[in-house]
């Protein structure tokens, strides 16, 4: 049996780093494959102040939300203004999109599907979306019932990392939150603030996740009554993606995290600490252990410090350079999600190398 089935991860992710010029922009990717992309996360790099912009496929064009806000879902024309057969095109003018510099990570679904949960049997709750079943990744948006159910994810196995956002205005500002298999049953942590995990009854009960279904509870940020909701899945697929978590040993000569590949992007948060999130990728960086990074619950723009979230990226993992709260702590458990740059052994037992 082959180690993985994902030879080319451009297939399926990629980031992109790009320059706004405030009017029409089309984003072309430069990976090894075309990739149409299902959602598109951007951050300004180049100064503070501005939103991460997250936009999908399944809400639609020109709608977004904020990772490093709780707010509602907006709407502003020309961002984004199309999803493309090898990228996506703005047309705007502003300046947390289309005024600077920016990175983008762009990740693909593109089957799409509408579950009418009485007519199918699955689930409880009606859900439409795009899933991608060789990268185990799905979007999903749904009404919340404001009761105990449960909905279609559209994977064909278990998630191990949800996002949640609600989308609609009626409550006012309501948290993203993030749940794993990995943290422990009704447990969570939320994308916008740097709180530790907390755990709730009303949380989604993840040991009762499945490979079609997710449990949904009362929480409002995951099914109020009439409440609008967005839903990102992820998978572990070998060779591609990882879903874990590593415990700090508090030195600059940190552990190896194996992955199975050679990083492309890794995001991770200190679970028991009020600590930022932070995402570190292999486009912007200089040379391992300077590896910029940025904090998906802050607006703050693109920071290198090499006491701080430094990590090397290798051919099979990634290895920790810091001895931080942010990434390192003695004694701290940490979750990450990582995407491959190059699986560590391909289909046909090929290694790569690490650059």
């Amino acid at each position: 049996m082959a180690y993985t089935t994902v030879d080319d991860p451009s297939a399926f992710f990629q980031i992109k780093l790009y320059t706004g010029n405030s009017g029409t922009n089309a984003i072309t990717f430069d990976g090894n494959s075309n990739l149409s992309p299902d959602f598109v996360w951007l951050k300004k790099r180049d100064s503070g102040s501005n939103n991460h912009r997250l936009c999908d496929s399944v809400r639609g064009v020109n709608k977004q939300i904020y990772s490093s806000s709780n707010g509602a879902q907006g709407t502003s024309s020309g961002v984004v203004q199309s999803f493309d057969s090898n990228g996506f095109t703005l047309n705007t003018s502003d300046s947390s999109v289309n005024v600077g510099s920016y990175v983008c990570w762009n990740w693909k679904a593109g089957t799409s599907f509408t579950n009418d949960a009485s007519s199918t049997g699955i689930g409880t709750i009606d859900s439409t979306g795009s899933f991608n079943n060789t990268s185990g990744f799905s979007v999903i948006t749904y009404t919340g019932t404001g009761s105990n159910g449960t909905i279609k994810h559209g994977l064909n196995a278990k998630p191990k990392i949800v996002f949640w956002k609600r989308t609609d205005n009626a409550a006012g500002a309501v948290n993203w939150i993030v749940q794993s298999t990995k943290l422990g049953n009704q447990t969570k942590l939320v994308l916008n603030t740097t709180e530790a995990t907390s755990t709730n009854s009303s949380f989604s009960e993840t040991d009762d996740w499945t490979s079609a279904l997710l449990d949904l509870k009362t929480y409002e940020g995951q099914n109020a009554s009439n409440g609008t909701y967005v839903a990102y899945s992820f998978a572990d697929v070998p060779g591609y993606s990882k879903i874990s978590t590593y415990i700090g040993n508090g030195s600059s000569d940190g552990q190896f995290i194996y992955t199975g590949f050679m990083p492309a992007v890794v995001i991770r948060k200190n679970t028991a600490s009020t600590t930022d999130w932070s995402i570190m990728d292999n486009k912007r960086f200089g040379y391992n252990t300077i590896l910029p990074y940025i904090f998906p619950n802050s607006s703050a723009g693109e920071t290198t410090d090499q006491n701080v979230n430094n990590i090397d990226f290798l051919s099979n993992g990634f290895k920790l350079r810091e001895s931080d709260d942010d990434g390192n702590a003695s004694g701290s458990s940490y979750l990450y999600l990582a995407f491959a740059s190059n699986p560590f052994v391909t289909s046909t037992g090929i290694p790569t190398t690490a650059f």
